[in-house]
């Protein structure tokens, strides 16, 4: 199969912030490749005759409607907290 290159491996993996030995390199270009594949099947199937938004339940809208109300006091909420400075949660940091 050479349905995607090692450069665009790299590029999808960088894009996920991921680092990939030569190893994994190879073998996610192998499964990308067998997706790929999988989209070239579909591409076949014929769906002229299935509307765009078509489901396979009816779905409605189980939305309540949009109401002002009381709010929770902010000391409630802040026990819910692992920890908390004032009215805000501390969370660990996630970006450099």
């Amino acid at each position: 199969m050479n349905g995607i290159s090692d450069e665009e491996v790299q590029h999808i993996a960088a894009l996920s912030a991921l680092k990939l030995s030569e190893e994994e390199l190879k073998s996610m270009k192998k499964h990308l490749s067998s997706v790929l594949e999988y989209f070239k099947t579909l591409d076949g199937v014929d769906v002229s005759d299935v509307p765009p938004t078509a489901h396979i339940l009816p779905f409605v809208n189980v939305l309540r409607s949009d109401e002002p109300g009381e709010s929770t006091p902010t000391d409630e909420l802040m026990r819910n907290a692992p920890e908390s400075d004032g009215g805000a949660y501390i969370v660990p940091r996630l970006v450099e």
